[in-house]
């Protein structure tokens, strides 16, 4: 409660200057804002900084942004307002005003460029090609593209010469511009704005550090050296404290080693009096009725907000419109907020890339087979210049793709990411293996499209549910639902209702809240007179579901059971007779619950939707046949098997995470035993697990016995695969019961298990494991509203390869929610591995690839539902023009390569002239191999459309020739490229 100490503090102690308010965190800061503004007070609220002194600010560089921004604006305003700001950021000495200086960049201006450049590399601007996050700029020609921290937006000069002629901002995703103008903005240092000098110095001083850090410099320990530079922002400051923080700083004080001495915590507490309370509104009529003789105010953030609560006379009441919340009672005064609860809205994106394709990576031709990419060529065939990808096969055979033709390939992908074997060229052993693979998923699609057409015809459950006592339900949960969740619901609810079977797959993150919509779709089923099944892959997973459906069903009346191999026989043969009789409304359970008699089964829902293979699914769905089937998965559904299923089944997705998720902080650290000690003591302290993976099973028991030695009272359990499943369940729901401490054990936690009181993750040689494996590694913890920590540990920092260097980097700069939406969906889809099409498949994955394997299937699937399936052609271009997107434009091979994959892509002209208007508003002004290039792609685009497969010239002479073999001649002005072009495109753009 400290809303009524700060109320009660401005009502009483007038006069008094408080320029310094102390609080515990976040949350509390921004509650004690509202009070500050509704005294009309001019309020800075600084950030929660909870850093460790010493430790890798990269991980806090959120954070630290937003403390910059709000320092700098205090320093700069000359009446200075009240800071509110939580205890652990005064622990430790901030920058001085002259650190954090700005410089306005303005329209019409000049910029001497190298010393610009320079002057963005001593403020601490990460140099990149294309700019993602804060503190990131790019140059490229005469365009610089620039994120300072303190701007909503990143920000695109277009540059005259050395003359700045444009200033917009530019949208993250779609990396294009907006149409408005800027006359000018304010440039903001990404960290200090030093000269020279001063950088030197600061990183002479960073390099002689003792603190331990993946790359030391200024981005990494910066604040930290600051010396002389920084201050004591408690220092003459009329400061208080909201409350008795003791705890918190003693806390503070073992874990950060702060630089302030504990004198200047020696505080004023605001006083606390019965006579200003706190209250929670449930009935705002009553509220106002009981209380109508006292001042009243009303806080709401609008007007129509003050409507929804049916307040529409209010005499003798104040009323205040302001979006923040405030409800204080006293013995003379009410006042009372109207607004809810605002949820995070995380608009920040992630620095990751994961590249479609680089070099060394093994691709899959559908015509040629497994091969590996080695580099972007550029060739002269018949006179003219062209892009060309190089793929090599056994015995250093090569194949030149031209970039145009980029679709015939993706990147290989296996279950297991086992290493393929390369194919031959020229054996025509891939055509063969491709006709095997093709025979057997004719088969398979033939079962799902059978079964979805014989659900078709079924007369359905109708499940429906009233709203008023839908709305009841979802109060009971106990939070706000995100609008994914409420959508969800109901277009789950409106499919049951229709008359017509259901099919639908719900797919969202670990924690987004897919078990709070089943509940919902449970709920619907037992209000319409209909039971519900869920099945689950493993039994740890029906125990963690049980004990959630009885929680909030049991006071419904609504009765659960569970069934798995655990359950003793006399409770089996009892559940059995209560699904059979009725009696039990929802049962959760394994494999268990297949041929089992339910009186009136209404829905059944399959969690963990990626371990079961198709042909289990298929199984479910020809036992359950009469029912409604919803199926969630926490493992993002690959473009192309969405592709094929989309004709036989509906989809939602859960996109946002709860407002309470907080993200994982995520170190990069070596291999040292105080530091292990001190991480697991840490966690064991504030009353949580710990999981320890370590990928050597033979090394395991070594491990730990370095872990014991360190810790002899920590209670560790094991776990690999060469341990029975049944030792392994029995452990597992020992270690979830909370009998030991630290689970050691190689990466097969990475996917399923949800454990809301494991929130630390060491991995032990994280260097040795891919990014999106530890993406998924890190997303095991920090589940619930507990912030989680993620420490990735090297033996040697210095032998490291800069790409794995790169990839820990990038992952502990990015550990905020959704950071992974932009790890390529092929590293995430695979999760899971071959089961999302049955293990019998995982041999035809392994040898045409993941990619190939679920187009084919996709394909199957489309000719047996009978939809139009157009055949794919191929046009052979062969213009003697030069063709390609120049490295003076795009000068990075990824970027470059990106866009050649989505012009291969694309499916008509329009498509290609919208990449062509965001590359000139990305890179500037194209050159005319460039421009050729995207006419060339519309070339093929519209031979597709009229069924030529070859189109040349000799000279002026171009040729034709149809897929009949038909062929026709026409005549350019010239034998010049662009009016090779201007003639091919008028003749084609005629037909």
């Amino acid at each position: 409660m400290s809303q009524n100490r700060l109320f009660q503090y401005y009502k009483t102690a007038k006069g008094q200057d408080l320029e310094l308010l102390i609080c515990q965190d976040s949350k509390e800061a921004y509650e004690l804002e509202s009070v500050a503004k509704f005294f009309k007070q001019d309020v800075i609220v600084f950030p929660d900084f909870r850093a460790t002194f010493g430790d890798d600010l990269r991980v806090y560089k959120e954070e630290l942004h937003e403390l910059f921004s709000a320092l700098r604006k205090y320093y700069t305003l000359k009446k200075k307002p009240l800071v509110i700001s939580p205890l652990k950021t005064l622990l430790f000495h901030l920058p001085r005003k002259e650190l954090l200086n700005s410089t306005i960049i303005e329209f019409g201006t000049k910029i001497e460029f190298k010393k610009f450049q320079e002057q963005m590399l001593f403020w601490g601007y990460s140099f990149v090609d294309m700019v993602q996050v804060e503190g990131e700029i790019s140059f490229r020609g005469d365009i610089i593209d620039i994120y300072p921290p303190s701007s909503a937006m990143p920000l695109r000069i277009s540059l005259f010469d050395d003359e700045i002629e444009q200033i917009k901002y530019f949208e993250l995703e779609s990396q294009r511009t907006q149409k408005d103008e800027l006359e000018s903005f304010e440039l903001t240092p990404a960290f200090f704005s030093l000269d020279e000098e001063g950088f030197e110095s600061l990183n002479e001083r960073i390099k002689k550090s003792e603190f331990d850090s993946l790359v030391k410099d200024i981005a990494s320990l910066g604040l930290w050296h600051l010396g002389e530079n920084a201050i004591s922002f408690l220092e003459g400051k009329n400061a208080k404290l909201v409350r008795n923080l003791d705890a918190v700083l003693v806390d503070a004080y073992a874990l950060n080693r702060p630089t302030l001495s504990r004198e200047c915590f020696n505080l004023e507490i605001l006083s606390e009096s019965d006579d200003f309370k706190e209250i929670a509104v449930t009935d705002i009529h009553a509220l106002l009725s009981v209380h109508k003789d006292k001042k009243i105010t009303v806080i709401a953030s609008n007007e129509a907000v003050v409507k929804q609560a049916g307040l529409f006379e209010l005499k003798n009441i104040i009323t205040l419109y302001a979006p923040y919340i405030l409800n204080i009672l006293s013995k003379d005064e009410l006042v009372v907020s109207l607004n809810k609860q605002n949820k995070i809205k995380r608009r920040r994106k992630s620095s990751i890339l994961l590249d479609d394709l680089k070099s060394g990576d093994y691709v899959v031709h559908e015509d040629y087979g497994v091969g590996i990419f080695e580099s972007i060529e550029q060739t002269q065939i018949l006179g003219g210049i062209k892009d060309f990808i190089v793929i090599k096969y056994v015995g250093d055979d090569k194949i030149l793709l031209p970039v145009e033709n980029l679709d015939v390939i993706d990147r290989y992908i296996a279950s297991g990411g086992s290493v393929p074997v390369l194919d031959k060229l020229g054996k025509g052993s891939f055509g063969k293996l491709k006709e095997s693979v093709k025979k057997r998923l004719m088969e398979i699609a033939g079962q799902i499209v059978n079964t979805a057409a014989a659900r078709e015809l079924i007369k359905a459950p109708k499940i429906s549910v009233d709203e008023s006592e839908l709305i009841a339900f979802q109060k009971l949960s106990g939070f706000d639902y995100t609008d994914d969740q409420t959508q969800s619901i109901n277009e789950i609810i409106t499919q049951m209702s229709s008359g017509h079977i259901m099919d639908r797959l719900l797919s969202g993150d670990v924690g987004f809240g897919k078990t709070e919509v089943a509940m919902n779709t449970i709920f619907a089923a037992y209000k319409s007179g209909f039971q519900s099944a869920l099945i689950v892959p493993t039994t740890l997973l029906s125990a963690q579901h049980y004990r959630s459906l009885r929680e909030r069903f049991n006071n419904l009346g609504i009765k659960t059971a569970k069934l798995d191999r655990f359950v003793s026989a006399k409770d089996r043969s009892n559940i059995i007779k209560g699904l059979a009789s009725g009696e039990i409304d929802a049962v959760v359970g394994t494999h268990s619950l297949f041929d089992l008699d339910f009186k009136n089964l209404g829905v059944v829902i399959i969690d963990e939707e990626h371990k079961f293979g198709v042909k289990q699914k298929e199984k479910i769905k020809e036992l359950y046949h009469n029912v409604h089937l919803l199926s969630m998965s926490a493992t993002p559904i690959p473009r192309s098997l969405n592709q094929a299923l989309s004709s036989i089944k509906t989809m939602s997705q859960l996109l946002t995470p709860p407002s309470q998720r907080q993200p994982v902080r995520t170190f990069v650290k070596a291999y040292e035993e105080k530091l292990i000690k001190e991480v697991i003591l840490r966690e064991i302290r504030r009353g949580g697990q710990i999981f320890y993976v370590h990928n050597s099973i033979d090394h395991m028991p070594i491990k730990l016995g370095e872990l014991k030695a360190i810790l002899p009272e920590l209670r560790v359990v094991m776990l690999h695969s060469r341990i029975s499943a049944t030792d392994t369940e029995k452990e597992l729901l020992k270690f979830e019961a909370g009998e030991y401490d630290l689970m050691l054990a190689t990466s097969i936690i990475e996917s399923g298990i949800h454990m809301p009181r494991v929130n630390t993750i060491i991995v032990d040689g994280a260097d040795r494991f891919g990014m999106a494996d530890l993406h998924q590694l890190r997303g095991r913890v920090g589940r619930s509203n507990v912030e989680g920590f993620a420490y990735f540990i090297v033996n040697d920092k210095e032998t490291l390869t800069d790409d794995a260097k790169k990839r820990l980097l990038a992952l502990e700069s990015n550990s905020f929610l959704g950071s992974g939406s932009v790890l390529a969906y092929h590293d995430l889809e695979i999760r899971g591995g071959g089961n999302l099409v049955g293990d019998a498949q995982s041999g035809h994955i392994k040898n045409i690839g993941y990619s190939l394997y679920l187009r084919m299937l996709e394909d199957a699937i489309k000719l047996l539902s009978n939809q139009v399936q157009v055949e794919k052609m191929k046009v052979d271009i062969k213009l003697t023009i030069s063709a390609y997107i120049s490295d003076e434009i795009v000068k990075e091979d990824r970027l470059r390569l990106d866009i050649y994959r989505r012009l291969s892509a694309c499916e008509n002209g329009v498509e290609v002239y919208e990449i062509q208007e965001e590359v000139i508003d990305r890179f500037g002004e194209l050159d005319t191999p460039t421009k050729q290039f995207f006419e060339l792609m519309v070339i093929k685009l519209l031979c597709l459309q009229v069924k030529i497969k070859s189109v040349s010239n000799y000279g002026q002479n171009i040729t034709f020739t149809y897929m009949d073999e038909k062929k026709e001649s026409i005549k350019a002005n010239s034998k010049d490229d662009d009016d090779i072009v201007k003639e091919v495109l008028g003749f084609l753009r005629a037909k």
